[in-house]
């Protein structure tokens, strides 16, 4: 459980919390582009909605017709089947990870809110530490990193469409794997085992043999609800993390190996630190707003957990120094109100003022 020990899980949580409170305090994160591309995806939301709730309905009104050709009311199963649906609707289709995601494609507007974030995350560590003998400082994200192209070394990147149809391959081999699981865990009799030994599969690779078999025990016993909605947690979490991470590796190049390994050394931390935005998100309206200070918050998660980056002139091999956390266990002793106390990288020379360039929203 290296990487998956609860006191990473749970100062990944704590990053949630002090990044969100730091990112709320930009005034500049709240634009009007932002609000009006917020508005745009509520709406599209709606109607997202609205259709998904078509089947539904129909379900409710062949029921209500049945009840008049049959009598329903000892009957148990309407109930059920109109549970289910729903309980699919929230938990396993994920709609509104799924909308949020397809408006990365559409609109920069998410990666011009993870850098606005980090240069106000720069700012603020400069501000915070004003008073001290400025060598002894971190070095900054924001100056280099705005310098990295978002179409790798080549100016080249996928076409807006290839990279959705990427992206609906990849959320419908998820959905499809959790939407069998469920149906398989309706047949009789060997269904009762199917979220059990699907979680035990799971997290075995992830927290060990022994904690995997304690859920696996868990799961026999805990209605089956409770064990979707966990597997759904986790691999919503896992899904949403890497789409907030985008912004960074859109910039900085990792092979598809050394991104593998960097997220395993930190998963522990990614899992705690995206856990309570996968809730969040399923909130209507609310959910679409927090998507953004998602984004901003994971410009402070990025200060933690990696070093800052240097120019893109002299970046290369830069990706495998990143793998390994190298300060993880001293981080995570660290107390809560201590976080800014270990530095990835000392600054050689004084540290920018606040007055940071700032690259503006589209």
């Amino acid at each position: 459980m290296s990487n998956f020990e609860p006191n990473a899980v749970i100062r990944g949580f704590q990053l949630t919390v002090v990044g969100t409170l730091r990112a709320l305090k930009n005034p500049r994160l709240f634009k009007h582009d932002h609000f009006r591309q917020a508005a745009l995806a509520i709406s599209i939301g709606v109607v997202i909605q609205l259709i998904i709730q078509i089947p539904i309905i129909a379900v409710r009104i062949f029921i209500w017709f049945s009840s008049w050709i049959v009598n329903l009311e000892d009957a148990t199963w309407d109930d059920s089947l109109l549970n289910g649906l729903d309980f699919l609707n929230k938990s396993v289709l994920q709609i509104p990870f799924l909308l949020m995601t397809l408006l990365r494609y559409i609109t920069p507007a998410l990666d011009d809110i993870f850098m606005e974030a980090l240069n106000w995350v720069d700012t603020t560590y400069v501000r915070k530490h004003k008073a001290e003998e400025p060598r002894t400082l971190r070095a900054m994200y924001y100056p280099n990193l705005v310098q990295y192209s978002t179409k790798g070394d080549k100016n080249e990147s996928k076409p807006i469409h290839q990279a959705v149809i990427s992206f609906l391959r990849r959320y419908g081999g998820k959905v499809g794997m959790l939407l069998g699981i469920y149906l398989a865990s309706l047949v009789p009799i060997v269904g009762r085992f199917v979220m059990p030994a699907a979680s035990f599969y799971t997290f075995r690779r992830a927290v060990g043999t022994t904690p995997a078999a304690v859920i696996f025990g868990l799961g026999l016993v805990l209605p089956k609800r409770f064990l979707v909605t966990f597997l759904h947690s986790y691999f919503a979490s896992r899904s949403l993390m890497r789409e907030l991470l985008e912004p960074y590796f859109s910039r900085i190049r990792f092979s598809s190996e050394q991104k593998r390994r960097w997220f395993l050394d930190r998963e522990g931390v990614l899992f705690g630190f995206a856990f309570a935005f996968t809730f969040v998100l399923k909130i209507p309206v609310i959910g679409v707003l927090m998507y953004g200070v998602a984004e901003a918050s994971t410009a402070y998660l990025i200060t933690k957990i990696t070093d800052p980056p240097p120019r893109p002139t002299q970046s290369e091999g830069f990706a495998e120094t990143q793998v390994t956390w190298k300060n993880k266990h001293d981080f995570l002793r660290l107390s809560l109100d201590n976080l800014d106390k270990i530095n990835l990288a000392a600054h050689e020379e004084e540290p920018p003022k606040p007055d940071i360039p700032r690259r503006q929203f589209i």
